[in-house]
């Protein structure tokens, strides 16, 4: 007859009340109550915010019946996260709950470039060329895009729109577009009164190299205050008239 083992039988023992422990920690985990409280944050060095901690709160809220009394084994967060994700403002958003019952949500919020506006309807253009709604909690100073967009289409003038509001001067001077039913574009300038004809948006960076080139020039003559029109149409030459 073999002798018992004892090494084997503790081993066999311990491991018997770990699952045991494991078992009952994740059932009582599970029976957890979520906390009343929602842990809402956004991404770091996103100051303006054009969605509220309160607006959150709600949209989670409302997707779990209107109260976070409940279990924590009852809620998806995979379904909170979809709730927000197609929120008009949000980018991107990560809900997760913690050991003490805590529910939390970090948010990456939309960045507009631009400012669509019609008779009938107003939105933001975001980075990623997509439609963003106004915010009643904070307007961002982006340049105000007017005329035949819808029917020539937003993808057409991303790069001009983008190269506009990653360029220090051009996101500071150009404060509007114009886009004419043939698609041709006309800029705005913060400072003086002349219009730029951009013409179509292509070789987008060239052009806006020139009119840079032309501006830095131009302040420093006195006649600038007598211009009526910039063209940029021509690549190879900036044209001005009086």
């Amino acid at each position: 007859m073999k002798k018992l083992n004892w090494h084997n039988i503790r081993l066999i023992f311990i491991i018997l009340v770990m699952v045991f422990l494991f078992s009952f920690s994740t059932k009582r985990n599970n029976e957890r109550i979520i906390n009343e409280k929602i842990k809402i944050s956004f991404a770091e060095g996103e100051e303006n915010l054009f969605i509220t901690h309160e607006i959150v709160n709600n949209l989670l809220k409302q997707k779990l019946g209107g109260t976070l009394n409940i279990a924590k084994d009852k809620v998806d967060l995979n379904i909170l996260e979809t709730v927000l994700d197609d929120h008009g403002m949000i980018e991107k958003a990560e809900v997760f709950s913690s050991i003490d019952g805590s529910l939390s949500a970090q948010i990456i919020q939309k960045t507009p470039i631009a400012r669509f506006l019609s008779s009938d309807t107003s939105y933001y253009i975001d980075e990623n060329g997509g439609v963003m709604p106004l915010s009643e909690n904070f307007s961002a100073r982006v340049p105000l895009v007017v005329g035949s967009l819808s029917e020539n289409g937003i993808a057409k003038y991303m790069e001009l729109l983008t190269e506009i509001r990653n360029d220090d001067f051009l996101s500071k001077n150009i404060t509007g577009l114009k886009i004419l039913p043939s698609g041709s574009v006309i800029l705005t300038n913060r400072n003086y009164d002349y219009k730029i004809v951009f013409g179509n948006p292509v070789y987008v960076k060239r052009k806006l190299k020139n009119y840079k080139a032309f501006f830095y020039h131009a302040v420093k003559d006195t006649l600038v205050k007598e211009y009526k029109e910039v063209n940029l149409m021509f690549t190879e030459q900036v044209v001005c008239k009086k």
